[in-house]
């Protein structure tokens, strides 16, 4: 995702800082702590750190069973292209093998 956007992503705060929109539920609360009382935490301005301690945190326990799920509820929209399907498709597929 990140060597897609070069000059975008140049900074490791600036990974972090995207990672950081999809955070949800007690993973959010999680970060919103860590900014108030440890707003110098290296988790917040490195990536291989947020990634670490992140991922061990609140990573999905079971990623096939996920992937398969997935699968079962993706479906074609009407406003969406089929190429979008099938890089989702295929995403899915990768992750079950």
């Amino acid at each position: 995702m990140f060597q897609a956007k070069p000059l975008t992503f140049q900074l490791e705060g600036s990974h972090v800082a995207f990672a950081t929109l999809s955070l949800q539920s007690i993973a959010f609360d999680h970060y919103t702590v860590l900014l108030w009382f440890d707003p110098n935490s290296l988790v917040l301005s490195n990536w291989q750190a947020f990634a670490l301690k992140f991922s061990s945190k609140f990573s999905v326990f079971d990623t096939v069973a996920e992937a398969e799920e997935n699968l079962f509820n993706l479906q074609m929209c009407n406003n969406k292209r089929f190429t979008t399907f099938i890089v989702c498709f295929e995403k899915e597929t990768y992750e079950t093998s």
